[in-house]
């Protein structure tokens, strides 16, 4: 059974560069957080990383959640659609 789409936030723990932090996602978002992790072939830890890195020198620095959402729609976008067989 999945999850439905309509889904409140869903709090987890996550360690970046040694230190833990909990990240509030709604179910679909730590979804394609882990299919991009993988695809990226990196845990979800270091990628959470990478996000953190590349948000704390925008010029604006959005929340880490809003970062990672913000980081899967834009990477999701860039990438090119599968075509079906």
């Amino acid at each position: 059974m999945t999850t439905p789409p309509y889904h409140p936030p869903v709090k987890r723990s996550i360690e970046i560069a040694g230190h833990k932090t909990s990240i509030s996602l709604e179910p679909v978002f730590w979804d394609m957080l882990k299919g991009a992790a993988a695809r990226e072939g990196v845990p979800v830890n270091a990628l959470v990383a990478q996000i953190d890195a590349e948000r704390i020198v925008a010029d604006t620095p959005p929340g880490l959640a809003g970062a990672i959402r913000v980081w899967l729609v834009h990477h999701g976008a860039a990438r090119p659609r599968e075509t079906e067989p």
